[in-house]
């Protein structure tokens, strides 16, 4: 007797399985399931009850098996054109978060240059069986998406229209506008425009549409746009410190304020400023796009584009179609951006605080 009760605790146990949770906790397989997948309703009680009893019996839940049953891989592929940009790394991290937390993997594809194509859409996109893609501020033919759908593969797009595809943008025209009318609204006539060269190929023309925007505040208020005051630089801190400070080296040509395509230009714009001596905002503003968390150590005035909240609502977009099973529609989601005043903007000639 003895021996065959030390020859049962001897005997190998294999993995704990998802019949052994749900023994344990007195409920059916496909509850368990559901709890531990992501994949179906259950209550939030159920779930903490479920999910503690696979943790004490060291389950976990194989997602290649539920790939294999469901025909998913759980895994999304995200597209951008950098991850070494604030911006877009910020957009990165809202996506994955909420991907993560609905039981997905992201798959990241960085481009760099013009082989999108070939690399990236056929090779990656439809080869590697993804569940879905996000592309952020990169255009898609009509083909191209079409290629997607055809492939069952959902798709949303953040920073323009994609046909077919539905998309969340912040009218960056429309920020442009806002940006230079609040300098012109604080007495400054002659205003400086940072931003970067004009886009190419599939990016989406942001920083071409905050130039428009502020020409057309320009114009609309009557005032001149000096050649000398359009800078091009490369959305670095360091790009612009350097542009700013040639600019504002001569008294006589000097503007009151500078409007940069993005904070990290605006914030060497600043610096540049105060290392000729100059007082902020006294006798430079400065107002910048993103809301860089830089920016708001220094008390940059800046127009918010929420980047990690359009990252979590287009992975958001994306699991509806997965649940319903659909390509979505081509619905563009335009955002009104948050306007956040700051110490880098005053009156022309003032100390204040801005208006």
């Amino acid at each position: 007797m003895i021996a065959r009760e030390l020859s049962a605790t001897r005997r190998p146990q294999g993995p704990p399985r998802l019949k052994d949770v749900a023994s344990k906790v007195g409920m059916s397989t496909a509850t368990v399931s559901r709890a531990l997948t992501g994949r179906g309703p259950v209550s939030p009680g159920t779930k903490r009850r479920i999910e503690a009893a696979a943790k004490e019996l060291g389950f976990v839940a194989s997602y290649h098996a539920s790939s294999l049953a469901s025909g998913r891989s759980r895994n999304i592929g995200v597209v951008l054109p950098y991850v070494d940009r604030w911006f877009f790394a910020t957009v990165l991290d809202g996506i994955a978060s909420t991907l993560t937390a609905a039981g997905y993997d992201a798959a990241l594809y960085n481009l760099q240059g013009e082989n999108f194509r070939e690399s990236v859409l056929t090779d990656f996109l439809l080869r590697k069986r993804l569940d879905a893609a996000a592309v952020v501020s990169l255009r898609l033919t009509p083909g191209e998406t079409e290629q997607l759908f055809s492939a069952g593969i959902p798709l949303v797009g953040i920073g323009g229209s994609l046909e077919g595809a539905p998309t969340i943008s912040v009218g960056d025209l429309n920020a442009g506008l806002r940006a230079t009318n609040h300098l012109i609204q604080l007495g400054h006539c002659r205003i400086a425009f940072i931003g970067g060269p004009p886009e190419a190929g599939r990016s989406f023309p942001m920083s071409s549409d905050r130039r428009r925007g502020f020409e057309r505040a320009m114009s609309t208020a009557g005032l001149p746009i000096h050649e000398r005051d359009q800078l091009v630089s490369d959305f670095t801190f360091l790009g612009a410190y350097q542009q700013v400070k040639n600019l504002l080296a001569e008294p006589e040509q000097r503007p009151t304020a500078v409007f940069a395509a993005s904070d990290e230009m605006a914030t060497g714009a600043i610096l540049a400023a105060r290392d000729l001596g100059l007082d902020v905002p006294r006798d430079l503003s400065a107002i910048g796009i993103d809301a860089h968390p830089i920016g708001g150590t220094f008390g940059l005035t800046t127009i918010d584009r929420r980047a990690r909240r359009r990252g979590t609502h287009a992975a958001q977009l994306l699991l509806r179609q997965l649940v319903s099973r659909g390509t979505g529609h081509g619905d563009h989601e335009l955002h009104r951006a948050h306007f956040i005043a700051r110490s880098w903007t005053a009156p022309l000639g003032s100390n204040s605080s801005p208006a």
